[in-house]
């Protein structure tokens, strides 16, 4: 079976030395949210997913880190400025991650990851950590590596990374290959300057099941799992269909029902599993009233209890109206 620093030393082949070029960088990644989920692995230490998946990113809410190589015999790691224990899990995921970039000298790091979204709150938040780490280390020794290998490594970090290190949509190829060489991501060329996305932040605290975990349970419990690859499909040619069209009724549909399918599959997954709090079903319902009264307003929903709502420009002040403390993000906004 291969490793995940089987995939690095063959990435990085010749560079894999991995001398530090500068004293300290830095780098940022958006936060994204899958239109049609990722949701499966058919390789779990690769992160290899069992389907295709499509994302939008989120403009300035994301990651940003500062990296630099330390004297040290351990890595410091901090999030916001504050100094996380060596045995927190998210320290303890990060260093298992540096353990394949640390090159013949061993280097030890020092980070600090700056993140305006809530972290393990389903918000993407490793997401985005994972793809401004790994494009601070393609700075910091000046490795020059090509975007879809950039994805690649993100990837072995958190699966969703891979589609993190570019605005507007991205699709992550699932890829067919044993060692994952053809599983990336890259960007769509299509924009859509109307689209908005809603943050409608339930809660910002840490969810009890990761995830990974939650993923794997699913795959390997839930009789309705075997059903999701062939309805991924489907949707995400409905999605990209959507956005070629400007059919924002297709979009909002398909990105909701996608979502609700795999929270499904959690439901059914044994023991069951579940994300929403009594506040979550209350928004759905509310977001279901609104459109039946006739407001175009989807949503979506990762692994965690909030909300991403979907809508259109010429409704924002309905949706601020009903959504008081919903952050607007419009992705492909001119900032001129």
């Amino acid at each position: 079976m291969l490793k995940k620093s089987d995939i690095v030393r063959h990435i990085l082949a010749d560079r894999y030395d991995l001398l530090p070029k500068h004293s300290s960088v830095k780098a940022y990644a958006p936060s994204n949210i899958a239109l049609c989920k990722y949701w499966g692995k058919r390789d779990v230490e690769l992160n290899l997913p069992v389907t295709s998946s499509f994302s939008i990113s989120l403009g300035d809410f994301g990651s940003s880190v500062e990296l630099a190589v330390n004297a040290n015999a351990e890595d410091s790691v901090c999030v916001n400025d504050e100094l996380l224990t060596q045995d927190s899990s998210f320290s303890k995921r990060v260093q298992n991650f540096l353990d394949l970039l640390r090159g013949k000298e061993k280097h030890h790091f020092s980070l600090n990851i700056k993140t305006n979204i809530p972290v393990a709150a389903g918000l993407a938040s490793s997401a985005c950590g994972y793809a401004s780490l790994v494009r601070a280390l393609n700075l910091l020794f000046e490795l020059h590596l090509t975007d879809r290998e950039l994805s690649i490594l993100a990837r072995l970090g958190s699966g969703s990374a891979s589609r993190s290190l570019w605005q507007g949509f991205v699709e992550w190829h699932k890829g067919e290959s044993v060692d994952g060489m053809d599983s990336y991501a890259e960007p769509l060329q299509e924009t859509w300057p109307d689209l908005c996305i809603g943050l409608l932040i339930l809660s910002d605290k840490e969810k009890k099941v990761s995830s990974r975990d939650a993923m794997q349970q699913t795959v390997e419990t839930s009789p309705f799992y075997s059903a999701w690859p062939s309805l991924v499909a489907k949707d995400l040619s409905m999605i990209k269909k959507a956005i070629s069209e400007k059919d924002f009724l297709l979009l909002g549909k398909t990105a909701e029902s996608n979502a609700l399918a795999m929270h499904a599959t959690m439901l059914s997954a044994r023991p069951s599993l579940s994300y929403a709090l009594p506040e979550t079903i209350e928004a759905m319902q509310k977001i279901w009233d609104l459109r039946q009264a006739g407001l175009n307003v989807f949503f979506t929903q990762d692994a965690g209890p909030n909300l991403k709502l979907l809508f259109l420009a010429n409704d924002i002040p309905p949706i601020q109206s009903h959504f008081t403390d919903i952050k607007i993000i419009q992705p492909f906004k001119s900032n001129d």
